[in-house]
């Protein structure tokens, strides 16, 4: 039986942090196990957000080796930078043609961002169509979104299906896969996101890491009194890296009180420095090789680019670009 064809991508708009590590990383590495995965770094959509040439660099590099030292194989996977791929903005200039302005107006994702004040460029309109791109290129069975992405890839389908009955049947029907991802409170209790300034990095550590967890919000509750583990965003947090005996042993410990959420906060420390400890140190000895990245990225791309090249192909012939 054929293996699906997975596709996802992950926006290089700063450094790493739980929620991606609890939201999607960990489920990526997994999914390597399923079928041919294909993951990109998505600096092209980076750029509705990110116009410093340097930082966006930076942070490609940066997700780069976060992947890497956390567990992807870029043998079994094609692991690659999005804009190495430039079929990808043809492609999406030919969906726009066939895609209609009402579709793209109910974006959620579009309102939202204009809620929290970012500019309103075309670009960022036009975003679910790039996205559809990225999908459709590799001719992808699988996407594994969040539960706020599910609207993007009903519009991929969308597409696919307007650009099927105006010329011919290129694009197979994408399936989304939802990810039953824990929701990661941020350090102020709100979902953890770098747009909200409340994260924890994957690989803080030391003054750092202790910094951002020691700053995590709590209630004022004394030290003596009994707490409600179920409400506090330390022992959320705790819950993610410790097993189900751990969990039960430090709720029993909030009922009965004495418990300062300081000393939570340690515990919570620990855990996070203990879990990642491996990774950190894989990163830092793939950190010192500087050509490290770039050969792998430009080794995904190859192999992405040669599906693209022959979807592109296919595009062409039927719209009479060629």
């Amino acid at each position: 039986m054929k293996r699906p064809r997975i596709l996802s991508g992950v926006q290089p708009s700063g450094k790493l942090h739980l929620g991606n590590y609890f939201g999607a990383i960990r489920q990526h590495i997994a999914l390597q196990e399923e079928g041919e995965c294909f993951f990109f770094i998505a600096d092209l959509h980076a750029l509705t957000t990110i116009q410093d040439r340097q930082a966006l660099s930076e942070n490609v590099r940066a997700v780069a080796l976060d992947y890497l030292a956390l567990g992807l194989d870029p043998e079994a996977t094609a692991f690659f930078r999005q804009a190495d791929i430039p079929e990808v903005t043809e492609l999406a200039w030919i969906l726009s043609t066939v895609t209609g302005m009402g579709l793209l107006e109910r974006a959620h994702s579009y309102k939202d961002k204009l809620a929290r004040g970012i500019a309103p460029s075309v670009g960022l309109f036009v975003y679910p169509v790039l996205m559809a791109a990225d999908i459709l290129l590799y001719k992808s069975n699988l996407v594994p979104v969040g539960q706020d992405q599910v609207q993007h890839i009903e519009m991929t389908r969308d597409m696919a299906g307007y650009f099927n009955q105006t010329y011919r049947k290129v694009f197979p029907m994408p399936e989304h896969r939802l990810d039953r991802a824990p929701t990661v409170p941020g350090t102020d209790g709100k979902k953890m996101s770098k747009s909200y300034g409340n994260t924890i990095e994957i690989f803080a550590e030391g003054k750092a890491l202790r910094s951002a967890v020691m700053g995590i919000v709590t209630d004022s509750t004394p030290v003596e009194a009994p707490k409600d583990p179920e409400k506090d965003n330390v022992f959320a947090l705790y819950s993610l890296f410790a097993t189900s005996a751990e969990k039960e042993a430090l709720a029993a410990r909030y009922r009965a009180g004495g418990l300062g959420y300081g000393d939570v906060k340690k515990l919570l420390i620990e855990k996070i420095d203990t879990h990642f400890a491996e990774a950190r140190e894989k990163r830092k000895r793939l950190a010192a090789d500087p050509r490290l990245v770039e050969t792998t990225l430009a080794r995904g791309a190859e192999r992405a680019r040669s599906i693209a090249l022959e979807t592109m192909r296919e595009v062409r012939e039927a719209t009479g670009l060629r």
